[in-house]
């Protein structure tokens, strides 16, 4: 059962840093995330169409509110290259209260789009 919070971690794997800092500065400049990580180095094995293959990809991982889901992952999907990216929300149970109030602070209350 998910958490009642309003605070998520989304975590999204990007085939390389220039897909990657396209993605995080555009979520930024949408205000859909308050910080986006860009962790490199990362390798992924994975199946893909029967196979399982292994690739260098690089982490975002994207502190934002739950009221900025949709919105958040339909930008994802239009900047990102892959046919089934990965884009997964796992709540903030618990954090630092200025932190947290810090997030709600920089992105934008998704009923004003």
């Amino acid at each position: 059962m998910p958490a009642d919070t309003p605070y998520i971690v989304v975590f999204c794997t990007c085939p390389d840093q220039v897909t990657a800092q396209k993605i995080a500065y555009n979520l930024m400049e949408n205000r859909l995330a308050a910080c986006v990580n860009i962790v490199p180095g990362l390798t992924s094995v994975y199946t893909w169409q029967g196979k399982i293959c292994q690739d260098a990809e690089v982490l975002l991982i994207i502190k934002t509110k739950q009221s900025c889901w949709d919105s958040l992952q339909q930008k994802i999907r239009e900047l990102h290259p892959y046919e089934a990216p990965e884009i997964i929300d796992l709540p903030i149970i618990k954090g630092d209260k200025t932190y947290l109030q810090w997030i709600s602070d920089c992105v934008k209350p998704q009923d004003n789009l």
